[in-house]
């Protein structure tokens, strides 16, 4: 965190800190160093200072305020700093930390210039919390620093005494044991360890011993000595008191209330965090991951020079001169290795480090109680957060090298073959085998999804993968997907079934091998509800798309959003409603049934009519079968569809409803309805299919 406290003009400790507009910090006697007047200003203010004129004119705002000055200082953080410019003769002298009206700062972090009003660099807001946390971690670093020099502990206890005379700091065991308090050390005087270095006796600081948060006299508007802050201007990003909004400055800004906004900016710093924490948990674990790569590195580098060697030696003597070349080869390798995973462990140790501070920073930040301090700050310690956070790009805590050596070397060709051997290193090969993630890995309906991954440590490309499913009753296994995504959802497939799965994946090398064979099981049942999608535009579904009624007096489809095509299914219809005695009507239908007329007018649906009497099949406008039994209002209609019989029954209250209705029925079926606005149903399904029945009604001729 110490970075973050320091100056980045002087390098020190923050004094002072003020916040520039591009919300930077600098310390006060800094900006008074950096502070330059503009020519503009020097012609207006003394018309004949031409000699300083035209040292300021070397200034220009579009190289960032530096790159035009020959002459300059460089801080201690190595930020170049411009010289102070003497104010031309007879210049009235401006008040101490106001600077020359006209002047302009440079920001030493990010170039941007700032002009200087009237009020000079009081026009910049003091930032009172940075100065808190200052002074608090340099208490913090004094009382640490402050340990018995006579322990023979590792670490040293904290010091309890100081002996004025002797000059030397005792914890209480060693001054009883060195220092007791009679002979000649009676008249020693011991005091309390200094809460400062160089400053015995504690205090200090100039306030009395008081913390960073209450202990503080609250903060006054900047323009208004006598106003506490006690609103924040959205507008402008900043507190305010009432006197500015009375003003009229602030009137028709978007003003709310400090706390809130406190308490809000705090929430978002927070949650910034959290991300950073994550990404700086992972890296040091990646961290470990890289060293404990280097260790196999080092024992793979070693396992290929001793078969290497092994190698070379079984050959004959023409291959010795060739050997040393080999061995340069595979030392190349590793050394190249070991360098990416150094840099890669510089880089990432740097990039933590610099994570580590500022939300050791941040954390100091919210845990101050000063509303209108941590509102100064807050906007750009967000976005400085969330930035960090994103640098943590994807693939940034991956290992850029495999521990493993990929060469080969080739010990078989014939004696005049010697002079051309050499390592035959594979550049690119087919990939290895995807692993298939079990746990994300499930049924629903029928419908499955797979999720895959490449096993870790994999540096060989993948341009894609290929997975294949077979037709759930032990066929052959056919593509179903082909493409770069690791998670795939099947839709359509057979209810009640076991599929058998796989996944390969492929690159420009070639293809390789397939997963292990996962097995996934349908639903025995059909869940499903009313498609609002393929629906009348009449039609008005609601609870869950499970209850149908219709805005028109004339028949309208729905259809249901499973599909059927193998395996038994039943589902019910309750009538909610039954007005007038309309005929509505139920049964199944291809994808493209007419939807603007009774269900079953068409080629296109196997249905079942019914009024409060009787009932019909219909298909193709064909009427057949009349039955005697209708329905009313809280009657149940039940449909049987048998495609393993390829038949198709009805029910009304449990009974059948004359005979199967309709036989040799093949090809793929949705669940439908028709009905008009007399009538109101509710669907129920994911029920198990009838085992006994009553005895069906008979047709009436």
């Amino acid at each position: 965190m110490e970075e973050e406290l320091k100056c980045p003009v002087c390098g020190s400790l923050f004094r002072e800190p003020i916040i520039l507009p591009c919300s930077h910090n600098v310390c006060l006697p800094c900006a008074r160093t950096i502070a330059v007047q503009t020519p503009e200003s020097e012609h207006a203010a003394g018309g004949g200072g031409g000699d300083h004129a035209d040292k300021l004119s070397l200034h220009s705002e579009t190289d960032s305020g530096y790159g035009s000055y020959t002459p300059s200082l460089k801080s201690p953080n190595g930020v170049r700093v411009l010289p102070l410019v003497p104010a031309p003769p007879g210049a009235a002298a401006a008040p101490r930390g106001a600077g020359p009206a006209g002047s302009s700062l440079t920001c030493p972090q990010c170039h941007r210039s700032a002009s200087l009003d009237q009020r000079g660099l009081r026009g910049f807001q003091r930032n009172r919390l940075l100065e808190a946390i200052v002074q608090r971690y340099q208490q913090g670093r004094a009382a640490a620093a402050a340990k018995c020099q006579l322990c023979d502990r590792s670490p040293p206890e904290p010091a309890a005494v100081l002996c004025e005379q002797c000059e030397v700091l005792y914890c209480a065991a060693c001054q009883l044991r060195c220092h007791p308090a009679r002979g000649p050390f009676a008249k020693h005087r011991l005091a309390p360890p200094p809460a400062h270095p160089g400053a015995p006796g504690g205090g200090g600081d100039g306030g009395g011993g008081k913390g960073a948060g209450g202990g503080r006299k609250p903060p006054t508007c900047a323009e208004h000595d006598l106003e506490n802050y006690s609103m924040y201007c959205v507008s402008c990003r900043s507190p305010v008191c009432y006197q500015c909004l009375e003003e009229g400055r602030h009137a028709k800004h978007d003003v709310k209330a400090l706390g809130a906004m406190w308490k809000q900016h705090k929430a978002q710093l927070s949650q910034a965090l959290n991300g950073v924490s994550d990404k700086a948990k992972e890296a040091k674990e990646f961290l470990v991951q890289l060293k404990n790569l280097l260790q196999q590195i080092q024992e793979n580098g070693l396992d290929y020079e001793a078969c290497l060697v092994a190698q070379c030696d079984a050959l004959v003597d023409a291959l010795t001169r060739q050997k040393a070349k080999l061995l340069t080869k595979v030392t190349k390798e590793r050394e190249h290795k070991l360098k990416v995973v150094w840099d890669q462990i510089n880089h990432c140790t740097l990039k933590l480090r610099q994570s580590t501070g500022l939300m050791e920073y941040c954390l100091e930040v919210i845990k101050e109680n000063d509303p209108s301090g941590f509102l100064q700050i807050s906007d750009a310690l967000i976005k400085r957060v969330q930035v960090s956070q994103e640098q943590w790009v994807k693939g940034a805590l991956e290992p850029k090298v495999s521990a493993e050596f990929d060469l080969t070397l080739d010990s078989e060709p014939l004696l005049q073959s010697i002079h051309q051997l050499d390592f035959i290193q594979m550049k690119c090969r087919v990939p290895p085998v995807p692993l298939l993630q079990l746990e994300k890995c499930c049924t629903r309906n029928n419908s499955v999804t797979l999720a895959w991954r490449m096993p870790p440590l994999t540096h060989n490309p993948v341009e894609g993968y290929i997975l294949e499913l077979d037709d759930g009753d032990g066929g052959q296994f056919r593509e179903v997907y082909v493409g770069k995504e690791t998670l795939c959802t099947i839709d359509g497939l057979h209810f009640n079934s076991t599929y058998n799965a796989r996944v390969k994946a492929f690159n420009s090398s070639g293809v390789g091998p397939y997963s292990k064979t996962v097995i996934l099981q349908t639903s025995d049942v059909a869940w499903f509800t009313f498609d609002p999608s393929s629906a009348h535009r009449d039609i008005v579904l609601s609870n869950d798309n499970q209850t149908a009624t219709c805005n028109s007096y004339d028949d309208r489809v729905v259809l249901g959003t499973a599909a059927f095509s193998k395996g038994v299914h039943y589902w019910e219809l309750h009538v909610d409603r039954y007005d007038n005695h309309p005929d509505p009507a139920f049964g199944i239908a291809r994808i493209n049934v007419v939807k603007d007329m009774m269900l079953g007018k068409d080629d296109k649906a196997w249905a079942m009519y019914v009024d409060n009497n009787r009932s019909w099949f219909m298909h193709c406008n064909s009427h057949t079968n009349r039955t005697e039994g209708g329905v009313s209002k809280g009657a149940t209609v039940g449909v049987l569809l048998d495609l393993n019989k390829h038949n198709l029954t009805f029910y009304i209250n449990g009974q059948q409803q004359g005979p199967p209705a309709f036989e040799n029925i093949e090809g793929v079926f949705m669940p439908a309805l028709s009905l008009n606005r007399n009538v109101q149903v509710t669907l129920h399904t994911g029920l198990e299919v009838p085992q006994s029945v009553k005895q069906p009604k008979q047709p009436s001729n």
